[in-house]
């Protein structure tokens, strides 16, 4: 059952990092490029245990309103004062305290993740024991940024075809869209492939779809407005590819009414986006009623964001393959230790208590922008 092994935990105190990440490549998508991040992790003190995690949000308020910026204040002025000196027993508690905050998912999930990380720890457990989970190999995909070209998308994708993964998930925009995936169909016959248009799309552009809807695509992911159901439930009902919603959905009332609707078939499940890993898991437990599939996004995630999101893919109800490609693939050095990277388009949970992953210490030292430390005294 999930959580059937929380502890009451006092939180004593919290440590907030800004990190500075440089991705191995430019990553283009509909909103723009970017290589030079802005990554914020987070430590709780707990019963003399730490518990790691990682907001989500970006340089920019392309993706989401949150930022790094954002987050950091966020957590800042109005999350950590209300529970640091506190005591909870279980993660629908620290949500309960938060719940005067309205929106600002990415940073409350950094805390509420860090606090399954603490638990689990207490009990001597997975994380993914804790959330409900089985221990298996996880299938995993690639996602891949707006290319210069058509050769050289298809060069990408045979590239991560010949390693592995199970899935290619392809960056689109209007403009860049039905020639390369025409295109990658063409050279991989028989792979799974989708598309993700991050709301770039308005309901008059059905016929793009329509034209992707021809290539045997698994899913055409988020391509109208984060904010507008009913014109997906009008496109939806126009293709015989699923859509699959992400930005749309930010928790399990959303999941059910857009599920109850129509207007996709299939959920991305990210932590940040929908405030952790219990609303994570209520929004797979409706996809599952609905008989929706569900999946694993990224959000560039640095090794604690990635052990989390491999944590969470564990529940049953996570049967398509997620974002969750090799820490290798977008970093020279990771944060953690052991690195996290698939073998044949397979990812393994991490081993041993919690989260199952060592922080570099040293690594993050250097890295390191700015800090800030809230203890019971200061909250």
């Amino acid at each position: 059952m999930l959580g059937s092994l929380e502890v009451r935990m006092k939180i004593e105190r919290v440590e907030l990092r800004e990190l500075s990440a440089r991705l191995r490549f430019r990553f283009e998508t509909s909103f723009g490029s970017e290589q030079d991040l802005r990554k914020l992790i987070l430590t709780v003190h707990a019963e003399g245990l730490e518990g790691y995690g990682e907001v989500t949000a970006g340089n920019e308020p392309g993706y989401s309103y949150e930022t790094a910026d954002t987050a950091w204040a966020a957590l800042e002025h109005y999350v950590l004062p209300r529970v640091v000196g506190r005591s909870f027993a279980t993660a629908a508690e620290l949500l309960a305290e938060l719940a005067g905050i309205r929106g600002h998912n990415m940073a409350v999930a950094a805390l509420e993740t860090a606090f399954w990380d603490l638990q689990a720890k207490a009990a001597g457990v997975p994380l993914w024991t804790l959330l409900g989970g089985v221990g298996r190999d996880l299938p995993v995909g690639a996602s891949i940024g707006i290319q210069a070209s058509v050769d050289a998308t298809v060069e990408q994708a045979l590239r991560h075809a010949e390693q592995g993964y199970q899935r290619l998930k392809f960056k689109i925009k209007p403009g860049w869209d039905v020639a390369p995936l025409r295109a990658v169909r063409s050279a991989l016959p028989d792979m799974a492939l989708s598309v993700d248009a991050n709301s770039a799309y308005r309901l008059t552009d059905a016929r793009t779809f329509q034209l992707l809807d021809e290539l045997g695509l698994d899913y055409i992911e988020q391509p109208l407005a984060h904010d507008d159901l009913a014109d997906h439930v009008k496109l939806q009902a126009m293709l015989a590819t699923p859509l699959c919603l992400d930005e749309s959905v930010h928790s399990p009332e959303d999941a059910r009414k857009a599920l109850e609707a129509g207007a996709g078939r299939v959920i991305n499940v990210k932590l940040g986006r929908v405030r952790g890993h219990l609303q994570a898991r209520r929004v797979a437990d409706v996809a599952l009623a609905f008989g929706a599939p569900v999946w694993c996004g990224g959000m560039l995630e640095l090794g604690i964001g990635r052990a989390h999101n491999l944590h969470m893919t564990a529940h049953e109800a996570f049967t398509l393959p997620g974002d969750t490609s090799s820490a290798s693939r977008y970093w020279d050095e990771d944060i953690v230790e052991p690195l996290l990277e698939a073998v044949d388009g397979f990812q393994r949970l991490p081993q041993g208590p919690g989260l199952g992953v060592t922080l570099k210490r040293e690594l993050i030292e250097r890295a390191t922008v700015r800090s800030l430390t809230v203890d019971a005294g200061a909250a």
